[in-house]
């Protein structure tokens, strides 16, 4: 069991992608990063700073800036290249399916700006579907990081494993629930709570949530399983189908459309011994303007309804 608490230190994914993007700058002279008119924004400008030489503004042209990092990657480059979400994915989809995954080149991903909580901006930049458009990808991993240190993490390993990652973080600051470092492994699922009523898998940022879900219902007297799950594809599958048969019901928690994310994931796991399932995310409808934790209320992705979604769960296995 790993350990994590949500505390009362904040820190945003971003800065934490682009200490680690330095980092790793200086160790390899192989890496180059990319970005499209929004390198202060996903915080790619701090490597441009330091590294001016492997640094390409593209501007805004997403499309293109996919096909660049695929040719910088045939010419045995570890390239990362970054935008919001909403355009990483959606502007440029043909361009990373032709380009990129299909001849399964060494580029990875990093978008910025998923889900609900970009708040203001609204529908037209609230990128809910992108884990449904990656995950489709054939020799496509995806990845959710929990917090900054797993960011941290998350990056130099990457950059160590040949071929196309996507990796999406949300704009806000989110709370630190990894204290310390740790080897992360692409495809490893980590059990936060040990528990047998009910299993909550969640990924990115809404496994803090999570583990507030985990105090609500042990105030019940339910003992729930957390179990984050930082990599959508390739899905632990043996953490799923455990969790299933030693707890018998399980609820996932995603900043995501419900549609194509990790509960379909979750739920594909363990199609032939399944368990009594609920999936918490967004009902297949756009977001609105609003503050972030507004929108994170009115659309369910909060601890409380996490943990009322578990009690809902757990009469279905009686």
């Amino acid at each position: 069991m790993v350990s994590a608490y949500v505390t009362n230190k904040m820190r945003n994914l971003r800065d934490a992608y682009s200490s680690a993007l330095i980092e790793l700058g200086y160790k390899n002279e192989d890496v180059v990063v990319l970005d499209a008119d929004l390198a202060l924004s996903t915080k790619t400008k701090r490597f441009g700073t330091v590294f001016p030489e492997r640094f390409f503004d593209v501007g805004i042209s997403e499309a293109n800036m996919m096909g660049i990092a695929a040719g910088l990657a045939t010419c045995n480059k570890i390239v990362f290249a970054s935008t919001f979400a909403v355009f990483a994915t959606g502007r440029c989809y043909d361009q990373i399916r032709q380009s990129i995954a299909y001849p399964k080149l060494n580029v990875k991903i990093v978008a910025t700006h998923a889900g609900i909580s970009v708040g203001g901006d609204g529908a037209s930049h609230q990128m809910l579907e992108d884990i449904a458009l990656m995950r489709a990808l054939p020799n496509m991993r995806v990845l959710a990081p929990a917090d900054a240190t797993e960011m941290e993490d998350v990056i130099p390993v990457i950059a160590s494993i040949p071929g196309p990652f996507y990796v999406r973080i949300g704009r806000a600051d989110a709370p630190i629930i990894f204290e310390r470092h740790r080897k992360f492994r692409v495809g490893k699922a980590y059990v936060l709570r040990k528990g047998s009523d009910v299993a909550i898998i969640s990924t990115g940022t809404m496994t803090a949530e999570a583990l507030k879900a985990y105090d609500i219902l042990k105030k019940d007297g339910i003992e729930a399983r957390v179990i984050h799950m930082p990599t959508i594809k390739p899905i632990d599958r043996n953490a799923i189908r455990r969790a299933a048969k030693e707890t018998g019901a399980i609820v996932t928690a995603e900043e995501h459309t419900i549609i194509g994310g990790l509960g379909d994931a979750v739920s594909m796991a363990m199609m032939d011994r399944p368990v009594p399932m609920v999936r918490v995310g967004v009902n297949d409808v756009f977001g609105e303007s609003g503050g972030a934790r507004e929108l994170m209320e009115k659309y369910g992705l909060t601890a409380e309804n996490i943990a009322k979604q578990a009690k809902k769960v757990i009469k279905l296995k009686k």
